[in-house]
């Protein structure tokens, strides 16, 4: 849902407000709200399950929308570098290998991809819990041993999540 704020008193001190929710983040729903201020840079808050977003004036002549689904998207991105790599740093030390190399970017359809032992994860997986985005890379982690979902592959994941059926059920 997306509400904008454009009353009197908002017109008058020259803020224009637009709200969106639920955004979720690391399995917990908030209230995403941007406010365009006189500022150069912009400026992220939270607080009370509210993330604010202030924007200099200059982008208000951007469609509302837009400029809210970029900074939702900006801030998956730098949570799953963070969330991302410390989870790719704790499976690794758990099953004792590596992909050759990782990263963080968008793909359409999955949370998560490896090929040519190199591993893909979403940004969006930040949108579920710490569970959910390491289960995600210890599945992508099992395909650096065996390309497709044949029993071997199943049975190593079983090893490290035995309960990986819910988290794939989370996913999906």
């Amino acid at each position: 849902m997306i509400k904008v704020r454009n009353d009197v008193k908002a017109i008058k001190l020259g803020i224009q407000e637009i709200e969106r929710h639920p955004v979720p983040v690391l399995g917990i729903d908030y209230k995403m709200k941007i406010v365009y201020k006189n500022i150069k840079i912009a400026e992220l808050d939270v607080e009370n399950r509210t993330i604010k977003i202030s924007l200099p004036n200059k982008y208000k002549k951007e469609e509302s929308k837009k400029i809210l689904d970029i900074a939702i998207e900006k801030m998956y991105e730098q949570i799953a570098k963070v969330e991302v790599e410390n989870a790719m740093e704790k499976i690794r030390i758990t099953l004792g290998f590596a992909p050759e190399d990782f990263e963080i970017k968008k793909i359409n359809g999955s949370y998560g991809k490896c090929e040519n032992q190199k591993i893909t994860i979403n940004p969006e997986i930040v949108k579920y819990s710490r569970e959910v985005i390491e289960y995600n890379i210890l599945h992508q982690y099992c395909h650096l041993k065996y390309k497709n979902h044949c029993k071997s592959f199943y049975d190593l994941l079983a090893k490290y999540q035995p309960n990986y059926e819910i988290y794939e059920n989370v996913i999906k």
